[in-house]
């Protein structure tokens, strides 16, 4: 079988795999310029084990796009080297691209928590219907389980993050141990259990690779509890005059069933409103993670039967997606739910960057309809998963890794992340800021190959070479859009920004094809560049440039090359155009020969 538990000494020395240099290489493949996108592929000799496959959402300048995936090129001709893809936990920017990525690498076998698969599994069927049927599985049920993925040792701990089943990921190699926690926190509050701390990663065989998430690297302030925003978030809904609708990430299932507790405590109803939010939930309480009191829960077009202030409303559309449920609310195009002045409206999310904007226009609009806005700039409503500066120091030097490799975000954030270990005592030639397609190597030296032969345990930094390669792996984007996947390249990327910064100018001329004179007066359409009714003048030019171009380039009574008449008309006009506006349309020349 493919899955083998392990138990095993960890001082015992691993044996090299059947290569002939032994190195590991490290690329990461998104995540390190960006956030979100986040893949990494390890590889040792022939064997490859793939961490992650997320998405990024569209930035402002990506018109049409519906998210970004990692682009997976180096990995062609590979796919039967891959033993297996592991997730970390149920965010879209680690599980986004699994449906599109899983398929294109022959469904390797994948490898998470149960809520993490699951929620990989619905996000396969949206995307394709019965295809979750072909995914192979390993669930991991205890983090204390071991995994052989041929030239690796596959192992887990335990992290805090904002979902629940978030595990960090160890993978053991004849070269190095790496540690990556993943998406982390450091909760100094946490509700039920006891706080974690990382000591014991230390006394991994060494050396060490600690791949450490970075967003919180210019992050100074103290980060607020889970209990403390609790607190917070009970005392708004306790003194809501009206309805309490409260936005929030549709993965945050603990803080959602703490929430339902209290409502149930204080005899309110709750109605959850959004798709992935109610699969969730259904999802964590079919999988036995959660209990919800009986009669707490009621649907969206129940709300109306109860008053006001004993209804809460749980819903998506913190980020302002349009089609998610408080833009709805606010837009005014929600079935069942129309906001009123008393209502309190609470953001407990953190934007997403590239969401700024959108955000604070939702924002806007809320504030001219209700009264009762919260958000985390007034009061602590949300707990990040993510640590703070102090907190990326703390993980250092429990870990006390040999090397240090800063992911997941962008680049500043790493290069921050990497003067706090300058700052700990790590020399520059221990540290990697890698850029997306980077190859980082590891390889054993001569005598530490020859101890690796032998069965012999080596665990001296001094024995390794560690170095980033100057050649790149293809880490471009891959744009999604609709069902099309890379179909929008650069090229097209750019036409539509094009359009949507000068608009487009279509120029229909008929032409005689025995005389190549234009027939009549050219027509135009002009589509987000000039109002026609308000601009004769110019077209009255245009026209008449575009009569003159075509007299020259084809009324000559020779056989005429219709793409260069097609290419003058695109090429004039658009700087005749350029001249009067200050602005370059895309220029459609169509000519109809008669």
């Amino acid at each position: 079988m493919f899955r083998q538990t392990i138990k095993r000494n960890l001082q015992r020395p691993i044996r090299s795999s059947n290569t002939s240099e032994n190195s590991l290489r490290i690329i990461p493949l998104g995540g390190c310029e960006e956030v979100g996108r986040n893949m990494t592929v390890f590889e040792y000799g022939k064997d490859i084990v793939i961490l992650d496959m997320g998405i990024q959402f569209p930035e402002e300048d990506m018109p049409g796009i519906d998210y970004v995936i990692p682009n997976i090129e180096y990995l062609k001709g590979k796919e039967k080297r891959i033993k297996a893809v592991i997730f970390s936990h149920g965010h879209l920017d680690h599980i986004g691209a699994a449906p599109i990525l899983l398929k294109k690498l022959g469904n390797p076998q994948i490898i998470g928590r149960p809520l993490t698969l699951e929620m990989v599994k619905h996000r396969q069927e949206d995307f394709d219907r019965n295809s979750s049927k072909k995914l192979k599985t390993i669930y991991i049920k205890d983090i204390k389980e071991a995994y052989k993925l041929g030239a690796f040792t596959l192992k887990f701990f335990q992290i805090d993050h904002t979902i629940m089943d978030a595990v960090g990921v160890i993978l053991e190699t004849a070269v190095a141990t790496v540690i990556h926690p993943g998406d982390w926190t450091i909760e100094r509050g946490p509700i039920g259990r006891e706080v974690i701390d990382y000591h014991h990663l230390a006394k991994l065989r060494r050396p060490t690779i600690l791949m450490l998430e970075s967003l919180g690297s210019l992050k100074t302030e103290t980060p607020v509890t889970e209990k403390e925003m609790l607190e917070n978030l009970y005392k708004l809904i306790s003194q809501a005059p009206g309805r309490t609708i409260i936005a929030t990430f549709s993965s945050q299932i603990l803080r959602i069933k703490e929430i339902l507790e209290f409502a149930n405590r204080t005899n309110r109803k709750v109605a959850l409103d959004g798709f992935s939010m109610k699969l969730n939930i259904e999802l964590a309480q079919r999988l036995g993670y959660i209990k919800i009191p009986k009669g707490v829960i009621i649907t969206i077009d129940k709300a109306k039967d109860y008053p006001d202030n004993k209804v809460i409303i749980i819903c998506t559309g913190g980020q302002g997606e349009e089609m998610s449920a408080l833009p709805r609310i606010v837009a005014g195009n929600h079935r069942h739910i129309k906001l009123k002045k008393e209502d309190t409206v609470i953001f407990s999310s953190s934007v997403i960057p590239g969401n700024e904007r959108t955000v604070q226009r939702l924002k806007d609009n809320l504030y001219r309809l209700s009264d009762n806005v919260y958000h985390s700039e007034i009061i602590d409503v949300h707990a990040s998963g993510h640590s703070n500066r102090q907190g990326i120091v703390q993980m250092i030097k429990e870990i006390r890794a040999d090397y240090f490799i800063p992911v997941y975000g962008n680049h500043y954030f790493l290069k921050e992340a990497a003067k706090i270990a300058y700052g700990l005592g790590y020399q520059k030639d221990k540290v990697f800021v890698p850029d997306n397609g980077s190859v980082i190597k590891f390889t054993l030296l001569n005598a530490a190959s020859r101890q690796l032969a032998k069965g012999e345990l080596f665990n001296r930094v001094d024995q390794i070479k560690a170095e980033i390669l100057p050649e790149k792996v293809p880490s471009n984007y891959i744009f999604v859009d609709g069902l099309g996947v890379g179909d929008v390249g650069e090229i097209v990327l750019r036409d539509r920004q094009m359009l949507a910064e000068d608009g487009m100018f279509v120029i229909v001329a008929i032409v005689d094809s025995k005389t190549g004179k234009v027939k009549n007066s050219p027509d135009i359409i002009s589509r987000g560049f000039v109002y026609l009714r308000e601009s004769k003048d110019l077209l009255r030019q245009t026209r008449k440039k575009v009569i003159e171009i075509v007299d020259k380039t084809a009324g000559h009574g020779l056989p005429v090359n219709w793409s260069y008449v097609k290419d003058e008309i695109r090429n004039k006009i658009g700087n005749f155009l350029h001249s009067k506006t200050s602005r370059r349309p895309m220029i459609l020349p169509v000519v109809i020969e008669v």
